[in-house]
């Protein structure tokens, strides 16, 4: 009897060694995949802080998309509106900083009106394009991963929004400046700026050489980001900002 209790014994130590190499095995697997490791530790992190709401994946993402469409439709809508760029005190287009010297001795004599009218016309461009580029997001935000939207939930309050940074500037850069320069047009920009320099260089006899469309659209793109920025805190931070279910459901048991 004592013998068959050995044996027994036996068997089992071995089949637990085998199984507790089999782990191991699985273990160093998991963590020579960092991502799936990163991914593991933030879903059961998910999965514990929201247990009993039931937030899935599906969840997640769906709010995350709302989110970010809400805030770009806010964002493009309050720049594209009328003074959306030239009332704002943080965001009004100035003169680039290689021409403030231009301005200010254009100002001191007596020309003051010209770099006015140059500045109301770039920030007129950037309201004027602005308005129609809030598509520009719409594919960036479908494409959007579970693995993306994991990251975002528990990312810092910008991430979503540094998401669409990565994924859509360039695109954005591309689009934005036919659209700036139309804008220029139609509203005289490239008129008084030639205008501003013109007159400048009769008086100082020196050149300055500024890509005009490049600088509105750059600062365009600054924008549309800070206020997207914005609308992002908003909306994890702000009970109400969360305009509906989802967004209280994804963003409302967040600290």
């Amino acid at each position: 009897m004592k013998k068959i209790i050995a044996i027994c014994f036996s068997l089992l130590l071995s089949n637990v060694i085998q199984a507790q190499g089999i782990f191991d095995k699985i273990n160093h697997a998991i963590k020579k995949d960092s991502s799936s490791s990163v991914i593991t530790q933030i879903t059961k992190q998910i999965s514990s802080e929201t247990k009993g709401t039931s937030l899935s994946n599906e969840d997640i993402i769906n709010g995350l998309k709302e989110a970010l469409t809400i805030g770009t439709n806010n964002s493009t809508k309050k720049l594209g509106a009328a003074d959306g760029f030239f009332n704002d005190a943080i965001l009004k287009i100035m003169m680039p900083e290689e021409a403030e010297k231009v301005a200010s001795a254009m100002r001191r004599i007596g020309m003051g009106s010209l770099v006015d009218k140059a500045v109301l016309s770039m920030n007129r461009a950037a309201e004027d394009a602005t308005a129609g580029v809030g598509d520009i997001f719409i594919e960036a935000i479908k494409k959007m991963s579970i693995t993306d939207g994991l990251k975002i939930l528990k990312g810092d309050s910008s991430a979503a929004t540094n998401y669409l940074k990565e994924n859509t500037s360039q695109q954005l850069t591309e689009k934005i400046r036919p659209v700036i320069e139309a804008s220029l047009k139609k509203v005289n920009a490239t008129k008084y700026w030639s205008d501003v320099f013109s007159n400048y260089n009769k008086f100082l006899h020196q050149n300055v050489n500024t890509d005009l469309a490049a600088y509105v659209g750059g600062k365009t793109s600054d924008a549309i980001f800070y206020t997207i920025t914005q609308e992002e805190h908003k909306i994890r931070k702000d009970p109400s900002a969360q305009v509906t279910d989802l967004l209280r459901k994804v963003f409302g048991k967040k600290e």
